[in-house]
């Protein structure tokens, strides 16, 4: 799990020197995890669950999730390079929070006085990250993709909520298969496919990211995540945007000031409390 979570974190190192569109990457990601995945379900004879599938309703959901996975991913990668990576990665952890507020509405789940905190906290903290008005206008872009690929990334949660019954590396198998049928007509009709005009390097990059970052995190998290309490994996599971802000601020040089410091501790830190808080009630 922790290896997993590491793997997440150090994507954008490499997503932001591939020469390919945000999009042309998230297609081919989703091709080389439905490849990879699907191997692994095969190799531990892991069969789909149609019965599961076919109750009403599941299928239009199901491609609403993997559509909404393949174009979160485009917009976290446009994040990365409007803004700093640690600008990005803080703006799309701000997704637990938009799930707990939209499951008040949703599944009728009531808040508590400490998650309206966390809320409120966490809010505050993303007004830290967005400068208070003072951010450049790239800034600015990048924060609204980081933005726009945290609610994509609510919606995915939200949906899964709906399909207790269906593992969750069936289910995220089935979200990168639709993600590859519906990001190819995108690619096509936007920036068109470029893979021939990859170099050695690109090539390498490209496979890391599809590969590792895709295929064998996903592996790895999912062979991991049912021996774990989910107290213990909601703590693991914010290794990964500690590892993207060590990597913006030591490997990238990106600036980070006092502000920033203090809104990624607000929006991690009671984002972090706000999962860990159903767990402590049980």
């Amino acid at each position: 799990m922790v290896l997993a979570m590491v793997i997440f974190g150090t994507i954008p190192l490499f997503v932001r020197h591939l020469p390919l569109s945000s999009g042309e990457i998230a297609l081919y990601r989703a091709y080389m995890a439905v490849l990879l995945v699907g191997g692994f379900l095969l190799l531990t004879k892991q069969k789909l669950p149609t019965a599961a599938l076919k109750q009403k309703g599941r299928l239009p959901l199901l491609l609403l999730s993997g559509a909404a996975l393949g174009f979160n991913w485009i917009l976290l990668f446009e994040a990365y390079r409007y803004t700093t990576v640690s600008t990005a990665t803080l703006c799309y952890y701000f997704a637990p929070v938009i799930v707990t507020v939209a499951s008040v509405f949703l599944f009728r789940e009531k808040l508590t006085g400490m998650q309206i905190l966390c809320f409120a906290m966490s809010t505050a903290g993303l007004v830290l990250i967005t400068g208070l008005g003072g951010a450049g206008s790239s800034d600015l872009a990048g924060i609204a993709f980081g933005l726009g690929a945290a609610v994509l990334y609510a919606t995915v949660v939200l949906i899964n909520k709906t399909m207790g019954d269906i593992s969750g590396i069936h289910r995220t198998f089935l979200e990168f298969l639709i993600a590859a049928v519906v990001l190819t007509p995108y690619v096509l009709l936007t920036d068109g496919f470029h893979l021939g005009e990859l170099n050695g390097l690109g090539w390498g990059m490209l496979l890391i990211v599809g590969i590792l970052h895709t295929g064998v995190a996903y592996c790895l998290y999912f062979s991991s995540v049912n021996r774990l309490s989910g107290q213990k994996a909601s703590l693991i599971s914010y290794l990964d945007p500690l590892v993207a802000v060590l990597i913006s601020a030591f490997a990238l040089n990106e600036p980070m000031t006092l502000a920033h410091i203090l809104g990624g501790i607000l929006i991690l830190g009671f984002s972090l409390l706000n999962e860990l808080l159903p767990t402590k009630r049980q």
